[in-house]
């Protein structure tokens, strides 16, 4: 198989699902605002705004991915996505929300496997 053809399919993959994932955010998607609460923001409209930044976030590292996927934002997006897909069960739904998701984190993390792990700092950022 063609390596670049695999991680053309890996960069769409993950510029999809983070994509979809921000424009439920700026959207202020009223079940992540409620979960803000159970980590000690209560405040709707500032859980609405850090949402939104959230969301606008991951749309940009989406496009990132697409124009060139820098290893330090896969990294990121990897545990962003473990972590969204990790916090349904803490808010109370069942696990197979978890499961479900793995790919969410499981995406990035192949993207990132796949073009190396960087063996210097700097490289984190290529």
């Amino acid at each position: 198989m063609n390596i670049k053809i695999a991680e053309w399919v890996l960069r769409v993959a993950v510029a999809g699902e983070f994509i979809g994932h921000g424009v439920f955010a700026l959207q202020g998607k009223k079940d992540w605002v409620a979960w803000f609460a159970q980590f000690g923001v209560a405040d709707a409209n500032l859980a609405t705004q850090l949402l939104f930044i959230v969301g606008a976030m991951d749309i940009a590292l989406a496009v990132l991915v697409l124009i060139r996927p820098v290893r330090a934002a896969l990294l990121w997006m990897a545990f962003w996505g473990f972590w969204t897909a990790f916090i349904r069960p803490l808010v109370g739904m069942p696990v197979w929300d978890f499961v479900e998701r793995w790919a969410n984190w499981g995406a990035p993390l192949a993207l990132l496997l796949l073009l190396g792990l960087p063996k210097r700092w700097k490289d984190w950022l290529r």
